[in-house]
């Protein structure tokens, strides 16, 4: 189990029943971003990610 495994476990317990809109998880990754700006890459490869999984198919 990686470390970050914890956090992601913490978002399905708490908010795994939410349903959200892309438009708000991409406002939550923004305001993450102005308050964390050390975080930047790693939530742009993210968001890059989760825009491209269907790229696959």
């Amino acid at each position: 189990m990686y470390f970050t495994d914890r956090g992601i476990e913490e978002l399905a317990q708490r908010r795994g029943e939410d349903e959200v809109s892309l438009d708000w998880l991409a406002e939550q990754l923004r305001t993450f971003v102005d308050l964390h700006p050390e975080f930047e890459v790693a939530v742009d490869r993210l968001a890059t990610w989760l825009a491209r999984d269907d790229d696959d198919e």
